[in-house]
């Protein structure tokens, strides 16, 4: 007899209907009844040790645990009985044979759930009148504490810890009731740090390094904002007392990354309150910078860029933008570029090629359905977690884009997805993959041209060949795969990927892409035009069609020749053929000599807009300093293409966003006969423009309000408009590692205090 799709029951005199397989916790909290519980976990391997869950089942012998009970039909469960109300306040009370009562100075306390529990179900005396377990709380690391007479021995942090993070730093000692939770490395943790046990630890045993004794929960404000490290774009929401960042955390589980957060996301936000940040804005006199007013640094970076436009002309100016500002402030640089100064020299710091992903994915599209429609070529994180096949290309997820990782191995736990690697180097994915194919370094684009090919296995093939055809011949077998790639995939390698997702599409196979940047916009620099040859949209700058709405939109006639790229910057500032370069959010000096740093310090004008003294600030004629992305709103796009909300949660004061500063020095511009005044006032007002004129940015308002990741829609051209290839070196990855984020990680105090971190450094 075939088994029913729909399981009918009845909870507490509600009649359900769920699917097979549905535990009854699941079903209860779904219908808003409650049933409590400190070791389920949503995600984890069922447990059944705190049996705070007991329910009663019609004609079972005894109370069952929710969490492992499998709704049938017919079943007929309650949950608000006496004998159920009895139990969990007996299970109560033995939780509290030996925990202390400490909830006054337990950071925990006000979130805390056994203590919720027992307001709601516990009685005001106990039976125990034994001494307590007394255990002397132990410090793992510099961001985690464990007090053992608060652990409850839920066991949520070994399995998160195991599940999954997949690294197994913690487990249980001893027995009884002198079981305590044990790190990997005797009396250390020895692990990446992600903070994931401090925030599932139903009470107080496990704490933050950076939170304990802080404050307390009802004491601060909280902000839903979006990670500013790297692409992957995890929301965050940041605790915040007296305009100051306290804590980071997603328990609401209000973003695609659920409760994830690695620990730059958890812990790396003390760069805010870093005490090198500058709080008023410099100018170099005498070879020395001095601190000025807003007003003067402003006048003087348009006065001396108009002077030197005047001079030597709008293509000795150049500006290298930032993939950590937000799509509006990329915006509105790229506009001052082009409209203002009328310069096609802008770029940014691309560590993934993703005007060549948009030509791919146009080209594909015109091949499918003419109509140049990106739906359904673009990944985004939440597919991630429950593709059938996953394919990663030239990028160390678990290092890189943490959160990718995360995704990946749920994919794999939950729904048996399978994981292809193709590499120079192992990496810790490895032992998760179906196959895994590891090729000489460098030679990742020449390997990807060759997965396209069908040519049969022969007698005199080598090892490699054969190597080759067992890997392409799975890769053929996926019906549905997604492929992740980082910055070694560009330009012809790229085109190798459209041929394989061609002939996967003339087999009715689907294929689903993602580029894997590095920093938290590096994919919104690129969607607002901060190449050299590409607009907004990339609609290169050879398209008159393009070109003529925004010239329309700004009020001025757009330069046609293409730019110079972030490298060609450089260099001609070098040799002295550009004359002033205007930097906002990056260091482009780290990435040069310590000779080429002197002569780009010898440019007729340097300006920097930043939050630190990097080395290219300290070369710099004039320094504006910046606000961070914690301390301002707008928006930012992620690795995956999908647009989410960035608010304002801490406060800095001297400093301004760079919206702000950009705004203003259009109008100091205008007054220097250079363009029009920005009228765009505020980041919404700017979105509304973005939203109105960038193709694929006419996202849903309600859903970014509500807290969502809009996808965006790329309508790609049709009309053989496509950017050109990136030069060699343009694109490249900066390489970090779960404990490095560019130019933020020397200001990230507690991150580089770990003992992990300094392995990488």
């Amino acid at each position: 007899m075939a088994e029913s799709a729909e399981i009918k029951f009845k909870l507490d005199d509600r009649e359900l209907t769920v699917a097979p397989g549905t535990l009854v916790i699941e079903a209860a909290r779904r219908e808003g009844i409650e049933v409590p519980s400190f070791c389920y976990y949503a995600g984890l391997a069922l447990q059944a040790a705190c049996r705070m869950c007991l329910v009663e089942v019609e004609k079972a012998p005894k109370l069952q645990t929710a969490c492992t009970l499998v709704a049938v039909n017919g079943m007929v469960v309650r949950t608000d009985t006496p004998q159920v109300h009895e139990a969990r306040k007996s299970m109560l009370e033995f939780l509290l044979t030996n925990h202390p009562l400490d909830c006054p100075v337990c950071d925990k306390g006000g979130e805390c759930e056994l203590q919720d529990m027992v307001f709601r179900y516990g009685a005001d005396r106990s039976r125990f009148v034994e001494e307590k377990l007394h255990v002397p709380e132990v410090k793992w690391s510099n961001l985690v504490y464990y007090d053992a007479p608060r652990c409850i021995l839920c066991f949520r942090c070994v399995r998160v810890c195991d599940e999954g993070m997949d690294v197994k730093a913690l487990g249980v000692g001893h027995r009884g009731a002198n079981s305590v939770i044990i790190p990997n490395h005797e009396d250390q943790l020895d692990c990446v740090e992600c903070g994931m046990c401090i925030d599932i630890c139903p009470v107080g045993a496990l704490t933050s390094g950076t939170y304990r004794y802080q404050t307390r929960p009802w004491e601060m404000h909280y902000v839903p904002t979006v990670c500013v490290h790297c692409s992957n774009g995890c929301k965050t929401t940041l605790s915040v007392r007296n305009h100051e960042i306290l804590r980071a955390n997603n328990r609401d589980l209000s973003g695609f990354n659920g409760d994830f957060l690695c620990a730059k996301g958890r812990f790396a936000f003390d760069f805010t309150r870093h005490p090198d940040r500058l709080k008023q804005p410099l100018i170099r006199r005498n070879d020395k910078l001095e601190p000025v007013s807003w007003e003067e640094a402003l006048e003087q970076v348009a006065s001396r860029l108009a002077s030197i436009h005047k001079q030597h002309g709008p293509d000795a100016i150049g500006f290298y933008g930032s993939n950590r500002t937000t799509n509006e402030e990329n915006y509105l640089l790229g506009r001052i570029a082009r409209a203002s100064v009328g310069t096609n020299n802008i770029d940014h710091h691309r560590t993934a090629d993703y005007a060549g992903l948009m030509a791919l994915a146009g080209e594909l599209a015109n091949k499918s359905s003419g109509n140049g429609s990106s739906a359904g070529i673009f990944a985004t994180m939440s597919d991630l977690a429950s593709a059938p096949a996953i394919l990663v290309i030239g990028n160390d997820a678990s290092e890189q884009n943490p959160l990718v990782a995360w995704q990946i191995r749920t994919a794999i736990r939950h729904h048996r997805s399978r994981l292809y690697i193709l590499d120079s180097q192992e990496q810790k994915l490895h032992r998760k993959a179906q196959d895994f194919w590891l090729v000489p370094p460098g030679q990742e684009s020449a390997a990807v041209a060759k997965l396209p090919a069908s040519a049969p296995a022969n007698a005199s093939e080598t090892d490699a060949d054969r190597r080759l055809h067992a890997f392409r011949d799975a890769l053929a077998g996926e019906s549905d795969l997604i492929i992740l790639f980082g910055a070694a995939i560009q330009g012809a390698a790229l085109a190798s990927l459209g041929e394989l997702a061609k002939d996967r599409a003339a087999q009715s196979k689907r294929t689903r892409f993602m580029a894997l940047g590095d920093y938290a916009n590096s994919r919104g620099a690129a969607d607002m035009g901060l190449l050299p040859d590409c607009l907004p949209g990339y609609a290169p700058i050879d398209n008159a069609g393009a070109r003529e709405i925004f010239a329309k939109l700004w009020g001025a006639a757009l330069p046609e020749k293409r730019g110079l790229d972030s490298r060609g910057m450089l260099d001609a500032a070098i040799a002295g053929r550009l004359k002033a370069l205007y930097v906002v959010g990056a260091n482009p000096a780290r990435t040069i000599s310590a000779e080429a740093s002197k002569r780009l310090g010898k440019l007729d004008l340097l300006i920097v807009q930043d939050l630190y003294l990097s080395q290219t600030a300290r070369l710099a004629d004039i320094v504006l300093p910046a606000l961070s992305g914690f301390e301002k709103d707008g928006t930012m796009t992620n690795t995956a293409g999908e647009v989410q909300l960035l608010r304002k949660g801490g406060d800095f004061m001297g400093a301004r966003s760079d919206f702000d500063i950009l705004r203003i020095l259009s109008y100091q511009l205008a007054q220097q006969g250079l363009g029009q005044p920005i009228p765009l006032r505020t980041p919404d007002a700017a979105f509304d423009e973005i939203s109105r004129h960038v193709p694929g940015y006419a996202v849903s308002w309600a859903g970014l309000l509500a807290g969502g990741a809009e996808p965006t829609q790329p309508k790609l051209a049709t009309n053989g408009h496509r950017p050109p290839e990136a030069a060699t070196g343009v694109i490249s990855s900066n390489q970090d590692s779960l404990f490095t984020s560019g130019s933020l990680t020397p200001y990230c105090s507690m991150i580089r205090s770990l003992r992990e971190a300094g392995a990488t450094s």
